[in-house]
């Protein structure tokens, strides 16, 4: 079973985080094409290079056996980096941050916590885009596959080069907001000038004579946008939710399409527009008749973040002090699908004694560390008749020799928003063991 790394007293070397060798790719990569006619280096090139031998260099690029931090460093300063404490992980003197972590973990990540796992490129690609004039970023993941913990580093890196910054939820506003657009985009201005610590001044300058998106974007451009020279990074969260109202959706996403146009093909160097980076975050497919040309959804950078891979699940439980064989992270992963929560979940719990394998065994149980989860899920899926059906269709065809079923576009889409399920040959399944053994007790009773 895992168990706790037993800390020596001895230091036994660090091995490369995913940041750290996704920082050390993107280097090598860089440098290529500028020193080397863009081939990619070869195993002699890099001991020229970094004056490290054959040996010690296939160990840090294979992340399994540890190397001094001297090594690392030496590395690093060859391609012009600096090694920074998120670019490794150690297996020194110390018992890792979860030992004294009163509960797990839920929600977003701190931008410093020890136990965010880069998927490169994700990370990378959105905050040099984010870097760029009038960009537009969209973030796509199921629910608690930690979008929001990608955006809390978005902004944060944003504030170190003194972007102006504003993350706002559409869950923050009420079902009556979305019953009408002028008010929904007048609900948009205020939150963002409040964040921003700006006065509201809609009723001095909002003209309902000529529509809400022309008052929105005029509301913008001459005072949210030019309050200050420096760039505007405004993060959409929840934008599915407009999914839901499919014509104010279609007007509002339009207009943000619009937005992008005037700063992105703009010759004007001093177009305020290239002052404003957009990024939309939703968890499930859009699915509205969006008209090709005012769609946001087919324009600028678009990040899906994935599940985690084994190797991924294996370095979150070095940071949770687990020793954990290869077979376990097999059974972790295949029992949750690679899920980022729900694998935080169980590396807490099994780094707090209780065994993967009394986990394995107990997941349908009221007792079981997935309960409130599944719940949850369960609860979700009740609020819709369609999804509950799709559901239980998935289920039936996984327990069949067809091993999947074909469904309806928005129902499989939706499905796929709550990380329920996964494709197959373009047949839904079951993304985990642990939903396949719970709604095969709760819908098949």
């Amino acid at each position: 079973m895992a168990e706790l790394i037993n800390f020596p007293k001895r230091k036994r070397g660090v091995i490369l985080s995913s940041q750290g060798w996704q920082r050390l790719q993107a280097a090598e990569h860089l440098a290529a094409i500028q020193q080397n006619e863009g081939r990619a280096y070869t195993l002699e090139q890099l001991t020229h290079q970094t004056q490290l031998s054959p040996n010690t260099l296939t160990k840090v690029r294979r992340r399994q056996k540890p190397v001094d931090q001297l090594t690392l460093e030496a590395y690093f300063a060859a391609f012009g980096l600096s090694l920074s404490p998120n670019d490794y992980m150690t297996q020194e003197l110390e018992p890792p941050a979860s030992a004294t972590q009163p509960a797990p973990f839920k929600g977003q990540l701190a931008v410093d916590s020890p136990f965010y796992i880069y998927r490169p490129p994700a990370e990378q690609l959105c905050l040099e885009a984010a870097m760029q004039p009038s960009a537009l970023v969209r973030i796509k993941a199921a629910r608690q596959f930690g979008k929001t913990s990608l955006v809390a580093r978005m902004l944060s890196h944003a504030e170190d080069y003194s972007f102006r910054v504003v993350a706002l939820s559409l869950q923050l506003a009420d079902s009556r907001i979305f019953s009408d657009l002028d008010q929904f985009l007048r609900w948009l201005c205020v939150m963002v000038a409040r964040s921003l610590g700006l006065p509201d001044e809609l009723d001095q300058r909002w003209n309902s004579l000529f529509g809400g998106s022309y008052s929105c974007s005029d509301y913008f451009e001459t005072y949210l946008l030019a309050a200050a020279d420096r760039p505007l990074l405004l993060v959409l969260d929840e934008v599915n939710l407009l999914f839901n109202y499919p014509e104010l959706g279609a007007d509002f996403f339009g207009m943000l399409r619009a937005w992008y146009e005037q700063g992105r093909h703009s010759l004007e160097s001093q177009n305020i527009w290239r002052l404003l980076r957009l990024v939309i975050v939703h968890s499930t497919e859009v699915y509205l008749p969006l008209n090709l040309h005012q769609s946001p959804f087919n324009v600028g950078l678009l990040i899906e973040l994935p599940q985690f891979a084994p190797e991924q699940v294996q370095e979150l439980a070095l940071r949770y002090g687990l020793a954990c064989s290869d077979a376990e992270i097999s059974q972790i992963w295949e029992l949750v699908g690679g899920h980022p929560y729900l694998t935080q979940l169980t590396l807490f719990q099994i780094a707090q004694q209780q065994p993967l394998a009394q986990i394995a065994e107990t997941v349908t149980s009221p007792n079981s560390i997935y309960n409130s989860h599944l719940r949850q899920q369960f609860g979700r899926l009740e609020q819709d008749a369609d999804l509950m059906a799709g559901m239980q269709q998935v289920i039936a065809a996984s327990l069949s020799a067809n091993r999947g079923a074909i469904l309806p576009p928005n129902q499989a889409f939706k499905l796929q928003g709550l990380g329920l399920v996964a494709f197959e040959n373009q047949r839904a399944v079951p993304s985990c063991q642990l939903y396949q053994r719970y709604f095969t007790q709760v819908l098949q009773a």
